[in-house]
């Protein structure tokens, strides 16, 4: 089974102030505000949801196709992805925008002063997931938080043209219109979301969850430390625990890593239960590391998540179904 990835692709410029935010503000000024902050450090990471699913499936070596849009800049990140089995001639790349970008000051504190610049990511609507589809031979296309006209467009296609798709809405579910989102949800095969945008799509949708179950094939609960619902219409509730994690470092991208795992287990052909279970390894790796691309990865390291979550009769079911880890 071959897996395309809609979605962003971004780069994060990350800086750190020292001081605290508040102490700089003025309250009787608060409508007049200029200032400016010196930081101590900066990083710049690769980031994107689209970007970081691929990778962690390219890793797994389910070998995806990113289709994405992307600036002019792009052409560093082109070649970091596809030392990772990521197949990057579907990304468009604009001639006029950067790829996106998110920038964020944090403080002592831990507030955070941040601004996201869609950039190329607004020419994503373009995109025709179906012409992709017919010339590549794509079985499975996942949609993940992108340009809202992008994401709309890439469901319609594939239930227009019969390609089996994921919703994975998350980020943009607060700006998606309710029509939007509907859009964007049914049909799919899986639904992902976490327990808080489980919670929020029922908002947006205008749907109980029981209508969304009648919409969807399979929803994927992520809750954090509480690991995994996995609900349908048909079958009976599963919950699958997490991994345990000697040390969360930075939960940013765990949930990516997660979707990676479970979606090149589920190509696989594994159960849902099983791709869940490696879908948890995966972000427990994640969650040890600073970054959402700099995960170690190893058949070893993911034997010995699956073993510590579940056990080494899951762990003998789901190593022969790993492929190649790079």
């Amino acid at each position: 089974m071959r897996i395309a990835v809609t979605g962003s692709i971004a780069i994060d410029q990350l800086m750190v102030f020292s001081g605290s935010f508040a102490q700089q503000l003025i309250e009787e000024r608060l409508d007049q505000v200029s200032l400016s902050f010196l930081a101590e450090s900066l990083e710049i990471r690769r980031g994107g949801v689209a970007a970081n699913i691929a990778f962690g499936l390219g890793r797994l070596g389910a070998q995806p196709l990113l289709v994405a849009a992307a600036g002019t800049d792009f052409d560093d990140y082109r070649i970091w992805l596809k030392e990772h089995r990521v197949d990057t001639d579907w990304v468009r790349v604009s001639d006029q925008a950067h790829t996106a970008r998110f920038i964020c000051t944090t403080d002592r504190e831990n507030n955070q002063i941040g601004t996201f610049y869609p950039g190329a990511m607004s020419e994503a609507r373009e995109i025709s997931i179906a012409e992709i589809a017919r010339r590549t031979g794509v079985d499975h296309v996942l949609i993940s938080p992108d340009d809202p006209g992008a994401m709309v467009r890439h469901a319609r296609e594939c239930r227009a043209h019969g390609i089996t798709f994921s919703a994975d809405p998350s980020q943009q579910l607060a700006v998606l219109e309710r029509a939007e989102a509907q859009d964007v949800v049914r049909g799919a095969r899986f639904l992902f979301t976490n327990a808080y945008e489980a919670e929020l799509l029922t908002e947006r949708t205008g749907w109980s969850k029981r209508d969304i179950l009648d919409r969807v094939d399979t929803w994927v609960i992520t809750q954090g430390a509480d690991g995994v619902r996995i609900e349908s219409a048909r079958t009976t509730l599963v919950r699958i625990p997490a991994v345990p994690v000697r040390r969360v470092v930075e939960p940013t991208g765990a949930g990516d890593a997660f979707r990676a795992g479970f979606l090149a287990g589920h190509s696989r052909r594994l159960g849902t239960e099983q791709a869940a279970w490696l879908g948890c390894a995966m972000a427990s790796l994640a969650l040890g590391t600073t970054g959402t691309q700099t995960y170690p990865l190893s058949r070893r390291a993911l034997r010995v998540a699956l073993r510590a979550g579940y056990g080494s009769v899951a762990t003998d079911a789901v190593t022969p179904h790993l492929g190649e880890v790079l």
